[in-house]
Formats: C-alpha cells, sequence, structure tokens
C-alpha cells in the first residue's frame, strides 16, 4: 500500500506575505532604493529577515514583486462614451498619485531605470496606460464623439500630464482635500480638454 507523501515544513502564511509587501512598498515610497533594504522591510512588516529570505532571494525580486502586487495596472473600460472613458481613465490615475502607494509611484517615475526588476514594473506600468487610453480615444472617433483627425498622442500627453502637474503642484497641506476630490477633479479635467478638442 503507498501512502502519499505530506509535505514538510509549514505552509506560508498569505498574512504575512501581504505584510511584507506592503511594507516594501512603503519603505521604497519613503526611502527610495537608496534607503531599501530586507532589514528595513523586517522591521515595517514585524517579521524576522528570514521569513524575507524565504520568500524572496534578493531584495530586486522582492520590490518587483511588491510593487506587482501592490500598484494596479491602468485598465481599459468602455463607458459607452468618449468621456466616460477618459473620466474613468483620469480617476485612475489620480489615485495611483493620491493613494496609500503614490509615494512608490513617485519614485518609481525617478528610479526605475536603474534597477532592473523595477524597471520592468514601471514599464508594465507605463504600458498599461498607454494601451488602455489609446483604445479609448480610438473608440471615440470611431463613434464620432471627436473629429477622426485628433491627434491620439497629444489629447493623452494632455490628460495625463494634467492629472500629474496638478498632484505635484498640490501643497502638502492640501492633499487630504486633492484625494476627496478625485471624482470632481477627473470630469472638470476631461470636460475641460473635450471642449478645447471640439472647438478646435
Amino acid at each position: 500500500m503507498t501512502i502519499a507523501s505530506t509535505p514538510t515544513g509549514r505552509p506560508r502564511d498569505p498574512g504575512v506575505d501581504r505584510r511584507i509587501t506592503q511594507a516594501a512598498v512603503e519603505v521604497f515610497g519613503e526611502a527610495g532604493w537608496a534607503g531599501f533594504s530586507l532589514e528595513a522591510v523586517a522591521r515595517r512588516a514585524g517579521v524576522g529577515k528570514a521569513s524575507i529570505y524565504l520568500r524572496w532571494p534578493t531584495k530586486e525580486r522582492l520590490l518587483g514583486d511588491a510593487l506587482a502586487a501592490r500598484v494596479a495596472n491602468v485598465a481599459d473600460a468602455d463607458t459607452g462614451t468618449l468621456r466616460g472613458d477618459l473620466v474613468h481613465l483620469a480617476r485612475q490615475l489620480l489615485e495611483l498619485h493620491v493613494g496609500d502607494t503614490h509615494p512608490a509611484v513617485l519614485r518609481l517615475g525617478v528610479e526605475a531605470a536603474s534597477i532592473p526588476e523595477v524597471a520592468r514594473r514601471w514599464a508594465d506600468l507605463q504600458e498599461s496606460q498607454v494601451l488602455a487610453a489609446r483604445a479609448m480615444v480610438r473608440r471615440g472617433i470611431r463613434r464620432g464623439d471627436v473629429p477622426a483627425d485628433t491627434s491620439v498622442t497629444l489629447l493623452l500627453d494632455t490628460l495625463c500630464g494634467g492629472v500629474l502637474m496638478h498632484v505635484i503642484t498640490t501643497p502638502t497641506q492640501l492633499r487630504e482635500q486633492l484625494a476627496a476630490d478625485v471624482d470632481g477633479y477627473a470630469n472638470r479635467l476631461v470636460d475641460f480638454l473635450l471642449r478645447s478638442v471640439l472647438s478646435a
């Protein structure tokens, strides 16, 4: 008679994994790559350093996986109108920059090129943004929401640049107000942008 073997050791605890990835994103956001270490992440997560080494062999792999788990890609959405689609896009971009992970997102743009694991995550995030945004605008052109000669690149540069400048130039003491007004600002920005496109 054959007896089924049982796995040795304790199974990984998803709760520990979540604490570690959350801590990794927070440490990276606060200290950047220069201040990112497995020791700092272990302290923030309240776990032993060995718990991290059992899961991630390098700090590059840990940060790459943590960013993939905690920083969501931009998603396409067909709401039926270009305005609705662009408001959805603007809202996603704003939430990336004002949510709990916003310090890490800002660090990504600055430091990604020098960290291979992080560079891949940043490239994924940028690609998701571009693909979703282009799909939205091209649907809008096919529906006749904007003229056929509308520059997809300029429209999206203006939308994404508007979001980023709004976030960067908002004083620290007004960040809570900014976070509370995500929907309002997304609607105002898209309305301004589409009026400019349609009146050109």
